[in-house]
């Protein structure tokens, strides 16, 4: 649920920076899941999501491993071929924290790294 909350609070964030979100949790068979595939005048992002609560051990950034980043790039490369487009690729981590949560509404603020890997 918490997932989920911090995802959909992504895809409004980049909403309103001017985004059209092209796709949701996409997967891979092959490399796993995107979490979200955004579009810009500039590019096509391709953006993970680190939800977390505050004082977490790990920050959202950090719990992208080197794994998780060759995943991810592996499957954008897929998801690139098959959009057939000219804009290029860029691979993004949105971190997200809850702030607060009363009865299941969740508060967030987000830390949006662009070009994270």
């Amino acid at each position: 649920m918490l997932g989920k909350a911090g995802e959909d609070f992504v895809a409004q964030y980049l909403k309103s920076q001017g985004y059209i979100i092209i796709k949701r949790n996409w997967r891979d068979s092959r490399y796993g899941e995107l979490d979200i595939v955004a579009e810009n005048r500039e590019c096509i992002a391709f953006v993970e999501v680190k939800t977390r609560q505050k004082n977490s051990l790990v920050s959202g950034a950090e719990a992208v491993d080197l794994s998780k980043q060759q995943r991810t790039k592996n499957a954008a490369h897929n998801f690139m071929r098959k959009l057939r487009t000219k804009l290029p690729p860029r691979l993004d981590v949105a971190e997200v924290t809850v702030i607060s949560e009363k009865d299941g509404v969740f508060q967030f603020k987000i830390n949006y790294i662009e070009n994270a890997f």
